[in-house]
């Protein structure tokens, strides 16, 4: 197959495939997550209300969408540097908003929100950064992360109170392994980037100097 095959509307590395479109639905949901969240706020029986599971499970579709996405992107062979960047993304968006509306809701620490948001939009604007030497693709740290973090965040979502009081222990004991797996990961992703970052600048210098 010749470059311009490979580069044309019929190829798999088109964007528009079922693992991309998929991804762009997981960002339409956002809204409408925090809509059904916010629609039992405090003083409406946040804990219980109807919105409350509604909300539960939205995420959980939003989440079910993350992992179908990247079954159909591998097996089918529709991975995309579109997808590598959108997909993130889009997981941030969705989880950002759930970790913003908890504290809002006062149901999570702050400190919790700020330290993974300062690490997920951190690693975001990293990729860019370095994109002009290459794209860093999700590790397996980072996949164990997401999984932990939705988890975690599932867990606050759901209507607790109305099951069984010592779930929110058990909560808060998955949301601190999130947090260690984010931080970790986190550092993982610069290093990366920095190495990244260090090849491609001995590439360029390679090629300057084959030029004189």
């Amino acid at each position: 197959m010749t470059s311009a095959e490979a580069k044309s509307p019929g190829s798999a590395a088109r964007i528009w495939n079922l693992p991309n479109i998929l991804t762009m639905l997981r960002i339409v949901l956002v809204p409408f997550f925090i809509w059904f969240l916010v629609a039992d706020a405090p003083g409406l029986d946040s804990q219980n209300g109807v919105w409350r599971w509604v909300a539960a499970a939205t995420f959980a579709v939003a989440i079910y969408t993350d992992k179908l996405d990247g079954d159909i992107a591998r097996s089918r062979g529709l991975i995309t540097d579109f997808g590598k960047i959108a997909d993130p993304i889009a997981d941030k968006l969705l989880i950002g908003s759930a970790l913003v509306m908890l504290s809002l809701l006062q149901e999570l620490p702050w400190w919790v929100t700020i330290l993974i948001l300062v690490r997920e939009w951190g690693v975001t604007a990293l990729r860019f950064f370095v994109i002009r030497y290459g794209v860093i693709p999700a590790s397996r740290g980072g996949k164990l992360k997401t999984v932990v973090q939705t988890a975690a965040i599932f867990l606050y979502v759901i209507p607790l109170a109305s099951l069984a009081p010592w779930l929110g222990a058990v909560a808060f004991a998955v949301m601190m392994a999130a947090v260690a797996i984010t931080v970790w990961t986190g550092a993982e992703y610069v290093l990366e980037a920095l190495k990244l970052r260090a090849s491609g600048l001995r590439a360029r210098q390679q090629i300057q100097e084959g030029k004189k």
